[in-house]
């Protein structure tokens, strides 16, 4: 075929190439079109949220100023609350600490008068036992004195000669003093010794229930509980409570040594007459307590019991 044929052919070949490459650019020209539809429709939409977004945010700071001004307010009102109350507690404490101290000093001063007149009725004791045993000597003095001299023993007689009446050789404070002494520094048995002298001599003075007592301690210390128990029935029987400090004692200490003697039941019930005489006293609660460790309640009474309507044990 000739190049006149080729051009031949390819001029009738265009009109039909023609049509379809504008349907191309039709169907080209209407996804374009979509195209743009959809991204206006997606621009609107997006213009939509993003003015949706902007009025709840709007609508949170105007939440979250009202927050903050409640806030304030708050903060306010405790400063208020808190000030007014520190305020309070100043008046108050204006009010009352003062005399509340003023009291305390008052009580304070009293405590220390009391106590000042507590040595002072202690030291006026004291005195007087001293004079009493003072009186005891210058009375036993005039004793002697008066005693009429023992006759000469008899040449003839083949027997001993006769004593002379013993006569007190220390004063009353003096010896107490020297047996007190030697309790405390451990010489018991010269304690022993002294205290009975001076019951022997000075029986009759303030101090010989405790003289008395001082004896029967003196033997418990030393384990000999028969004497003790004998010592001590003599301090709770012989002086009156009036002129005796030492009955508490002695009741506790009595029922010690029948309980160091297996005679527990008596003990238990001399620790029980403590506990009815002098609930109060030091010694009621180890009293108290001994009797719980035998078994038995621990019942004290401030009615005190007659001692004359106990038996002797």
């Amino acid at each position: 075929m000739t190049s006149r044929s080729l051009g031949v052919l390819a001029l009738l070949a265009l009109p039909i190439m023609a049509p379809a490459a504008s349907r191309e650019i039709q169907e080209l020209q209407r996804d374009l079109a979509m195209l743009q539809d959809q991204v206006k429709a997606l621009q609107r939409s997006q213009d939509d949220k993003m003015m949706s977004l902007t009025e709840k945010l709007s609508g949170l700071n105007v939440l979250v100023q009202q927050s903050v001004d409640a806030a304030n307010r708050a903060n306010t009102g405790v400063a208020v609350i808190q000030n007014g109350s520190s305020q309070n507690l100043k008046d108050l404490e204006n009010k009352v600490v003062a005399p509340v101290a003023a009291m305390n000093a008052r009580v304070d001063q009293m405590s220390t008068d009391f106590r000042t007149l507590q040595q002072a009725v202690s030291d006026l004791t004291t005195l007087m036992g001293k004079l009493q045993a003072q009186i005891t000597d210058l009375s036993n003095a005039v004793k002697v004195i008066q005693t009429p001299a023992a006759p000469p023993p008899s040449s003839s007689g083949g027997g001993p000669p006769a004593a002379a009446n013993e006569q007190p050789a220390i004063p009353a404070a003096q010896l107490y003093a020297d047996a007190t002494r030697d309790r405390s520094s451990g010489k018991l048995d010269l304690a022993l010794d002294e205290f009975s002298k001076y019951l022997r001599w000075y029986g009759d003075t303030s101090l010989a229930a405790n003289a008395q007592y001082w004896i029967a301690s003196i033997h418990y210390g030393q384990g000999d509980y028969e004497n003790a128990l004998k010592e001590f029935d003599t301090v709770l029987e012989k002086y009156p409570e009036k002129t005796n400090n030492k009955i508490p004692d002695a009741l506790y200490y009595k029922g010690m040594s029948l309980v160091k003697l297996g005679r527990r039941t008596q003990g238990a019930d001399e620790f029980l007459e403590l506990l009815k005489r002098f609930p109060n006293h030091d010694l009621a609660r180890q009293a108290c307590t001994q009797r719980v460790s035998m078994g038995l309640k621990c019942v004290a009474s401030r009615t005190a019991a007659p001692r004359s309507s106990r038996a002797k044990k």
